[in-house]
């Protein structure tokens, strides 16, 4: 099941052309990745007890249209892939007021280790947490 959180855009977050910056958009992305692992049980703090935490490897973002201020958004997250030591997320941001995809992404994280910041297997702990959810 996705999961999504929902968000208000704030003045803060427009750019010089009035509209949601690019890098808000990553960091919205970023967020819900974390809020999702949060929810699951996997915060911060479990991933430093394990040893790895996950980082970004790649982000593959689409924008589609603009979010002006005033407007909400619900940016919702799945994960759609996993490998040994990754895990790839779909994520959409949509306008609340009438569902529009404002930005559709894709990002493949790294599962790594907080000692050598190598890439490690992802252990059964972490990886049961998450349903693996094609679009």
């Amino acid at each position: 099941m996705p999961f999504s959180i929902r968000l208000p855009v704030t003045a803060q977050d427009l750019d010089e052309l009035q509209h949601v910056s690019n890098v808000v958009y990553v960091r919205w992305i970023q967020d819900v990745a974390v809020a999702h692992s949060e929810a699951v049980g996997l915060s911060l703090e479990v991933y430093r007890q394990l040893g790895a935490v996950f980082v970004v490897r790649r982000h593959e973002v689409d924008y589609l249209r603009p979010a002006l201020a005033g407007d909400e958004v619900e940016v919702e997250t799945r994960v759609v892939a996993k490998s040994p030591v990754t895990a790839t997320r779909q994520t959409f941001i949509r306008r609340v007021a009438d569902g529009q995809v404002l930005v559709q992404a894709q990002t493949q994280w790294a599962y790594v280790s907080t000692s050598t910041g190598r890439p490690v297997r992802i252990p059964p702990e972490v990886t049961q947490r998450f349903t693996i959810e094609p679009v």
